[in-house]
């Protein structure tokens, strides 16, 4: 069974910096979709970055670009979000998530993130 577990969030001002991780563990083959995405209180969920892991093209939301680095370590098949210059409107939970052909999409349970002014 896949799992998808995130880690990282945390508390921090603006301007400041958090590293967020996603640990994918079970799969049996490689997801050719990985992604970070975010959901504040009382918004739809948006896709904060894309991965096609065929071509290795990493498409950003605008809203981020510039600020957080999306990066994968295949030997440890771990995902980080690195964010810089944190907003207090990138406030959110944060998933993960990877798709694959036979498995479809799997999902973490979430890290929370919260920017202060």
């Amino acid at each position: 069974q896949v799992q998808l577990v995130e880690s990282g969030g945390g508390s921090v001002q603006a301007g400041g910096s958090l590293m967020l991780s996603c640990k994918i563990s079970g799969a049996s083959s490689s997801p050719y979709y990985m992604g970070w995405f975010r959901q504040a209180p009382g918004k739809e969920r948006e896709r904060v970055v894309g991965i096609n892991t065929g071509n290795g093209a990493i498409d950003y939301a605008d809203s981020v670009k510039g600020r957080f680095t999306a990066s994968q370590d295949n030997t440890r098949n771990t995902l980080y979000l690195e964010m810089n210059t944190l907003k207090t409107e990138d406030t959110a939970m944060y998933y993960c998530a990877a798709f694959f052909s036979l498995a479809g999409q799997i999902w973490g349970q979430g890290t929370q993130v919260t920017v202060s002014s």
